[in-house]
């Protein structure tokens, strides 16, 4: 049986209970969509005002640009809100990065909007687990943490994103700058299963846009004159769907394009998830992309321009993770918790920060249930 400290003793009885469930409560009235910029802002003031507890320096950093491939072609640039950033002992010798995600899956418009109790241990509602309830969880511990008695030469670095749910292309680079020099960082994303497994190795992640341009004829006149974007994105999505092999997914999601019936389309914009369980098969993914674009390019006279990228890099378990891992779940039986760790077809930013070469445990927010791509419910 492990031996607390005063000063860990003091930080396992720190009373948080009823602030953090009236923070996921407040939090989670407030539609912070991923493109609700005016839900995101309101938000951010509260975070930024909850997060002011800490002994260190609060801040709000602008989204980075973003490019998109609108549905008729044209490249565009999408805003998103802004980041909060939380800097304790910057100058300590021994430092960590925790983050977190302010957006939600839902949009203003979604009928999901309310909290409710499912039973005495559950809370339904929109973003409670996903991850709300995961920065209440942070700052609960840190706050604990703090009351307990740390040390100058240890500090760290808070990031609460408001993109992760679209992929952290504002936030990417932010990332990367505060994980630079971390000894190990915790993302708090909800347990991977409701029985509390932690998420371990990860795939990687992509998102493209594939813009097909083909020649417009009329489809009775002289069909033969024109070139069929739409078929020639169906043709690229089917061939990409036949590359799908162990370790290495992909999905072709959608296709905007066209017009009229008797109109042959010259446009098409083909979007297509791609994810690769290790570095080596998204290289394998990245030259197959390119010959695939080549080919159908080819062979239905049309032009191909990608755009996108891996924003998510593949998350193996190296042995430094390893090593986290095994604290992490050292902690929990010392406390009389069973925790493990197994792998997850899923991405947060934790790929991003494993990317960085920083060890990092991304699922240290509280168990939930019920989730597709709207996490909704935590026990």
């Amino acid at each position: 049986m492990h031996s607390f400290t005063p000063a860990e003793q003091a930080a396992i009885n720190h009373p948080q209970q009823d602030a953090m469930l009236s923070q996921i409560l407040a939090w989670s009235a407030i539609n912070s969509g991923s493109r609700n910029l005016e839900g995101l802002a309101a938000m951010a003031r509260e975070l930024t005002a909850a997060f002011a507890v800490l002994p260190g320096d609060v801040r709000l950093v602008d989204a980075a640009p973003v490019e998109i491939v609108r549905a008729d072609g044209r490249i565009d640039n999408i805003a998103h809100g802004q980041h909060l950033v939380v800097q304790v002992r910057p100058t300590a010798p021994r430092r960590i990065l925790l983050t977190g995600h302010m957006d939600t899956v839902f949009e203003p418009s979604h009928p999901f909007q309310t909290c409710s109790w499912i039973d005495n241990g559950t809370l339904n509602g929109p973003g409670v687990a996903d991850m709300k309830g995961g920065i209440a969880v942070m700052l609960a511990a840190l706050q604990a943490v703090e009351a307990a008695g740390v040390g100058p030469d240890f500090g760290y670095d808070v990031l609460i994103n408001s993109d992760e749910e679209v992929g952290s292309l504002s936030s990417n680079r932010l990332i990367a700058n505060l994980a630079a020099g971390k000894l190990a960082a915790l993302t708090y994303e909800p347990s991977a299963l409701p029985d509390g497994t932690l998420a371990g190795a990860r795939p990687g992640s992509g998102n493209f846009a594939l813009s097909v341009r083909g020649r417009a004829a009329h489809a009775g006149r002289n069909p033969d004159d024109g070139r069929n974007a739409i078929v020639a994105a169906a043709d690229l999505a089917l061939r990409l769907k036949r590359a799908v092999r162990d370790g290495l997914a992909i999905n072709p999601a959608k296709i905007d394009g066209g017009s009229g019936n008797n109109v042959v389309p010259d446009l098409a914009i083909l979007r297509v998830n791609i994810r690769p369980r290790t570095p080596e098969l998204q290289a394998v993914a990245e030259a197959l992309l390119a010959d695939l674009i080549a080919e159908v390019a080819r062979e239905h006279d049309v032009s191909i321009d990608c755009h996108g990228s891996f924003a998510r890099p593949p998350k193996p378990i190296d042995t430094r993770a390893a090593k986290l891992f095994a604290l992490v779940e050292q902690a929990g039986a010392d406390l009389g918790l069973s925790i493990r760790h197994a792998d997850s077809g899923g991405v947060c930013d934790g790929n991003n920060i494993a990317a960085c070469g920083v060890p990092v445990v991304d699922t240290m927010g509280p168990r939930g249930g019920a989730f597709c791509c709207c996490c909704c419910c935590v026990c």
